[in-house]
């Protein structure tokens, strides 16, 4: 999320610098190491794209980490239950060691 949310936050800078310039100035899209000469309007259109795309994906992965937190908070219910009704059980499993 923390990856996704700094893409999301370079794109809205570039687009809010981009918008800042006049449509015939002349604007350059990196590509490794090389500069490509493209359309502002280009530019604007790939940011645009970026941002939404970041804001989709941390929705998604907002949306799976409360899934998983509800499947993880379920799970450690279900074995502090088991582990209350068994307390031979508790004691088995504290006398195990890690290997």
């Amino acid at each position: 999320m923390r990856n996704k949310e700094g893409e999301k936050k370079r794109a809205y800078l570039t687009l809010a610098e981009l918008r800042q310039l006049p449509d015939n100035t002349n604007t350059y899209k990196s590509i490794g190491r090389t500069f490509v000469l493209e359309p502002k309007s280009v530019l604007m259109n790939e940011q645009e794209q970026r941002l939404k795309d970041s804001e989709s994906a941390i929705a998604a992965l907002q949306a799976s980490k409360e899934y998983l937190e509800k499947q993880k908070a379920e799970v450690e219910s279900n074995l502090a239950e088991l582990l209350q009704q068994d307390p031979g059980l508790a004691q088995q499993i504290m006398s195990m060691s890690v290997m």
